[in-house]
């Protein structure tokens, strides 16, 4: 198949949706397809852009893809108005080459949202090519800027933004989302059962345990043998990482256990703040991807905090690999929802904004070594049974020749 993708994030974006939509186009190459990409310049999770790309489109040959790159609008601090301006941004910048592109008649052309602004662009392309469009959701944006206070949810513009939404994810063919949950919102939004689909994020394998980047990691954080309790990723309002800081404030006490917090946002500075004078938190940058191996293994308990009404608004990325070191999860997620779901019986769920219940079960893992070896262990299998790359995208690529199929013979 010849297939377009239009995502606003790609490599070398290190976390987020980035890593997801580059290793499905590079995937889909190296198993013979034709893939185009056009996407925005790197700038996440640190809301800045990164160094060395070029301010005008750009295209180069990545890993055998062909990647288009536009320049788009990147606000120092995402509020509301600043994120719809970031995506009308894109939207604008990447309408010319997706056009061109469209002429090449791709099979079929796939949006990646967010950005959801950005899939009329998809749609005329799809329509100039005569192809079908699949759109997939990583998260819902609109209900996550409610849930995070980005938007007013009462105001008279979130009615707008809900049909708007709604008319959008009816342009596709095909919508696809990443939990079984998120698929049954899908279909709550009013899209037909049949026109939507499962498609996973995955862990990656790669990540082996590597016991010399542990202990160098152990030496220059000078972590000696303390239980760590590892977050990593983005730092914003999505995530509630003010819990964390709350419940290392309530085990301040023991001098067994540190809290590490890896990555970049908009909010870290504001919990550096919360956190000063805690002796048990450390903040650290986002660790290279061929150092994740040992990163990871330093947790004795992963921490997935979610603020409250999220947990099924998106299934946060970077719970696969978490699942695939092999470490319990301690995550915030109510009974019901997603989220709560994929960690049960391989971690530890407890309900939002219980900082508490946070605190608890982190000491739960950390005092009971048979607890947590075996949560481990589920924790791993889980990742296999659920998160296999190869088979997330095996599925992805027969349902894609299946739709491209059906319009064909549709015309």
């Amino acid at each position: 198949m010849k297939l377009l993708i239009l995502g606003l994030n790609y490599a070398p974006e290190p976390v987020g949706i980035g890593p997801y939509t580059t290793g499905l186009a590079e995937t889909l190459a190296a198993r013979g397809h034709e893939v185009s990409v056009v996407c925005g310049k790197p700038y996440y999770p640190q809301w800045r852009p990164y160094p060395g790309f070029s301010k005008r489109v750009s295209r180069s040959m990545e890993q055998g893809v062909s990647v288009t790159r536009v320049p788009h609008y990147v606000p120092a601090e995402p509020n509301g108005p600043r994120r719809i301006a970031h995506h009308l941004s894109f939207a604008r910048s990447a309408h010319g080459p997706m056009m061109r592109a469209a002429k090449e008649r791709p099979d079929l052309v796939f949006a990646v949202a967010p950005s959801l602004l950005s899939v009329p662009v998809a749609a005329r392309a799809a329509r100039r090519a005569r192809a079908p469009l699949w759109v997939h959701v990583q998260d819902f944006e609109v209900e996550a800027a409610f849930a995070t206070g980005l938007l007013d949810g009462g105001s008279p513009g979130a009615r707008v933004a809900r049909g708007l939404e709604n008319r959008i994810l009816h342009m596709a063919d095909l919508v696809s989302t990443i939990s079984p949950q998120m698929r049954a919102k899908l279909i709550e939004k009013g899209m037909a059962e049949e026109r939507t689909f499962e498609l996973r994020n995955w862990s990656n394998a790669a990540f082996a345990a590597a016991p010399e980047q542990e202990a160098a990691y152990r030496r220059e954080w000078q972590l000696g043998e303390r239980h760590v309790a590892l977050y990593s990723g983005n730092i914003a309002n999505k995530q509630g990482l003010d819990i964390v800081i709350e419940a290392a404030r309530m085990l301040g006490s023991r001098d067994d256990i540190v809290f590490v917090i890896c990555g970049e946002g908009p909010n870290r500075g504001a919990l550096e703040q919360l956190a000063h004078g805690l002796s048990n938190v450390q903040f650290h940058d986002l660790q290279p991807a061929e150092q994740m191996g040992g990163f990871l293994s330093l947790a004795s308990v992963h921490l997935l905090p979610q603020i409250v009404g999220a947990a099924d608004l998106v299934l946060p990325s970077k719970l696969t690999n978490m699942l695939a070191s092999g470490r319990p999860v301690v995550a915030t997620a109510s009974p019901g929802t997603g989220l709560h779901a994929e960690i049960d019986g391989c971690g530890i769920p407890t309900l939002p904004g219980d900082a508490a219940a946070l605190a608890e079960a982190i000491a739960t893992v950390v005092d009971n070594p048979g607890v947590r070896e075996q949560l481990g262990i589920q924790a791993r299998r889980r990742a296999a049974e659920r998160w296999s790359r190869d088979a997330i995208i095996a599925g992805m690529e027969a349902r894609a020749e299946q739709l491209v199929n059906e319009t064909a013979a549709a015309d």
